[in-house]
């Protein structure tokens, strides 16, 4: 080895250990100040932590980006979905007249929502585009409540950490985000799209909407909410199904 190229290689080499130990360094930090995400195991986990840590701490109660009318995609894209299970063909057959959504863990009074519950609390728009990991999107007009208004009815105590949310088949689809998503004035729980009910293709009759995050975070036929302040006792821990499938937990854009 010659020393030019002697020299790129240990400048190269200290560059990657320095980086190594800021990475470990903000992720220490991250851990004292309880800004570690449930998937901040593992070896990829200091990564997932710094980038949690840092959003929360620059971007906590940021916006995502609202369109015009004018910008609504005229052909959304609805991705494909697995055959309906029996409980939710059961609900299409009645036209979703017996649709609920279970509010229970961390709360004062845990509820369960009929449709027209939710549709009785105030109402929010927003149009904002669907991001997918896979690379393609498409922006629409969502309209709902801001899951905020459904945790104040059920009084969310002020330790929870975490809303765990569940798709009518729990088994195969399930998300979580933290109370600086679920409190915030653009998360909705959404039953309407582009000025009509929320088409079963796009997550009828309820879809819990996080567009501060991907699309896999606004998870279709939602049923069940808990509000914890741990992710131990869901599934693996990690936060979600996703998570579990490799993806990360905070999918911040």
């Amino acid at each position: 080895m010659n020393k030019l190229s002697r020299r790129k290689f240990l400048t190269a080499g200290l560059a990657t250990a320095a980086g190594i130990s800021g990475v470990a360094a903000a992720a220490a930090v991250a851990r004292r100040y309880g800004l570690i995400p449930p998937d901040g195991g593992g070896i990829y986990g200091p990564g997932e932590t710094l980038t949690y840590a840092a959003q929360r701490l620059i971007t906590k109660h940021s916006l995502a980006r609202e369109f015009p009318r004018s910008m609504i995609s005229k052909t959304p894209f609805a991705n494909e979905l697995a055959p309906f299970n029996d409980a939710f063909k059961r609900h299409q057959a009645t036209g979703f007249a017996h649709w609920r959504l279970d509010v229970d863990g961390m709360v004062a009074h845990p509820t369960s929502f009929s449709l027209s519950d939710i549709k009785s609390l105030p109402r929010s728009s927003q149009i904002t585009e669907v991001v997918c990991e896979e690379g393609w999107s498409y922006i629409a007009e969502w309209i709902g409540t801001p899951l905020i208004n459904v945790l104040n009815a059920a009084g969310a105590l002020p330790q929870a950490r975490y809303v765990v949310y569940f798709s009518v088949d729990p088994g195969d689809w399930w998300e979580s985000i933290d109370m600086a998503d679920a409190l915030h004035p653009q998360t909705l729980l959404t039953y309407a799209m582009n000025d009509g009910d929320l088409p079963i293709g796009f997550g009828g009759p309820l879809r819990l909407r996080v567009p501060r995050q991907l699309g896999y975070k606004s998870v279709k036929f939602i049923t069940h909410l808990t509000v914890t302040d741990s992710q131990k006792r869901f599934g693996k821990g990690l936060g979600g199904a996703n998570a579990e499938a490799g993806y990360a937990w905070y999918a911040g854009i």
